[in-house]
């Protein structure tokens, strides 16, 4: 398996699991922490990851043309 699709599937596994957590528990808050805020940073991290993963694919293909 290819680092781009490394990151792909790992930026599209954590964007999902943030939007889980923005979704069914936004009101759910531990001592230190709201899971709903943790989701958007989940979001946020999952589709840097995935944008990366795409830019190394697109590069990818680039050089060996």
């Amino acid at each position: 398996m290819s680092p781009a699709t490394k990151y792909l599937a790992e930026g599209s596994a954590t964007l999902l699991a943030g939007l889980a957590l923005k979704l069914f528990a936004d009101g759910v808050e531990i001592s230190f922490v709201s899971l709903g805020k943790a989701g958007m940073v989940m979001m946020v991290i999952g589709a840097v990851q995935t944008l990366f993963g795409l830019f190394q694919t697109t590069r990818t293909n680039t050089a060996k043309s």
